[in-house]
């Protein structure tokens, strides 16, 4: 199409497809494999967020990719969740479970985080007959009304007000509030590690202190690893470092190898509690998809076949080699999973700015606007991180000199 009423994809992106933010990135993707994105134009981009924790194995991983044609070719949607035998999901359940504590035993397949941490409250008020939650000060469980009830502050909240009542804050590693979780309390949820916080992981003996409030009142603990799973924090699952094991687990992003899933995990004895009085407790027609079944079934083999996590510490131990800088305030570490502090949200977005330019794509923390994320696909490879740290190392020079003068 030529002339006047020709519009370009940038173009139509802006003028049709809803924005969330006045200033979105705006790279327009034609292709992408192993940890780079590519332009129409060619030029290639190095991944250093993975699609905010999703593409662990990067983009396009062949046995992914594999899996979801090979399903696609085989059935896709049957019936709504929960009714039909289906091989993807009985085959990543059981896979699944087999890496977890027994008392983890029962899946539920979500399309989402955010659907994970609904079903997941759902079910505790059900189990416990309690309506209150605690949960973490800066922390971010879901955009949906359920799980953006749990948020504080209200900053990115305040507006869709009133959400749901009896929701209780603490702060993260504070004992003193740990007298905040009451009888009353039908569940604690937390990030295992604080994501959105700009990374913030616990102090071992307060988890450990939330497990045992827990018990004592009654209430069921739900550890949030959205992001924190599937080895990014260096152990398959990030809970495994701190001696707790939840009673509900919730997991996604990085879960789907790119494709679109999420799940709750529980104990059968608590997971039964949706499936009576009344029947049909908990529903959903695409969660568990076949084919986001088969994507999450190749991501978990190859993640153990690859020994991917494995590879975590020394990846990780490069970038903390690299990240050096005058202008770098703070560098905050979950494996391969960092914050990198500077000064301001302007310095930031210029970096962020840079780094686009310069063919690295990197983006900040939803409360901690003064830090840099880094959350690479696990498949990055020693001479990938040195080529990312080049240019973001330029980018915080170039901000930091321009803040200078």
């Amino acid at each position: 199409m030529v002339g006047p009423f020709y519009m370009t994809q940038r173009q139509l992106f802006l003028a049709n497809v809803a924005q969330t933010s006045p200033f979105p990135m705006g790279l327009e993707v034609a292709r992408a494999e192993g940890v780079y994105l590519y332009d129409p134009s060619g030029k290639r981009y190095l991944d250093l967020i993975a699609g905010i924790g999703v593409s662990s194995l990067g983009h396009c991983h062949p046995a992914v990719v594999e899996a979801v044609q090979r399903q696609v070719e085989t059935y896709m949607h049957t019936i709504v969740y929960g009714e039909f035998v289906l091989t993807p999901q009985v085959e990543l359940a059981k896979l699944l479970t087999d890496q977890l504590p027994a008392s983890l035993d029962n899946v539920y397949f979500t399309n989402s985080g955010t659907e994970a941490t609904e079903g997941a409250m759902k079910l505790a008020k059900r189990f416990t007959g309690r309506s209150e939650f605690v949960s973490a000060i800066n922390a971010y469980h879901g955009s949906s009304q359920g799980a953006a009830s749990l948020m504080w502050p209200k900053t990115f909240t305040r507006a869709y007000h009133p959400l749901l009542p009896g929701i209780r804050n603490l702060d993260f590693n504070c004992f003193q509030c740990l007298d905040r979780i009451t009888e009353k309390t039908a569940a604690v949820i937390l990030e295992t590690v604080q994501a959105e916080w700009g990374i913030r992981k616990p102090q071992a003996d307060w988890l450990q202190a939330v497990r045992k409030r827990c018990d004592e009142v009654g209430a069921l603990l739900i550890l949030d690893e959205i992001q924190a799973g599937y080895g990014r924090t260096g152990s398959l699952f990030a809970f495994e470092q701190y001696g707790v094991v939840p009673d509900i687990l919730l997991l996604a992003k990085g879960m789907g190898g790119g494709m679109p899933i999420g799940c709750f995990v529980a104990s059968k004895e608590i997971m039964s509690v949706l499936s009576d009085n009344p029947i049909l407790g908990h529903i959903t027609t695409f969660g568990g998809h076949p084919v986001s079944c088969a994507a999450g079934l190749a991501t978990l083999l190859a993640i153990k076949n690859e020994k991917l996590v494995e590879q975590v510490p020394k990846k990780a131990a490069r970038f903390r080699e690299r990240l050096q800088h005058p202008a770098i305030l703070d560098v905050r570490e979950a494996g391969l999973w960092f914050g990198v502090e500077i000064f301001d949200f302007d310095q930031v977005q210029a970096v962020i700015k840079y780094c686009l330019e310069n063919g690295l794509i990197t983006d900040w923390f939803l409360f901690n606007d003064r830090t840099i994320r880094i959350a690479p696909p696990l498949t990055i490879s020693l001479e990938e991180i040195d080529e990312a740290c080049d240019i973001l190392l330029a980018g915080i020079e170039k901000a930091s000199s321009g803040l200078s003068s």
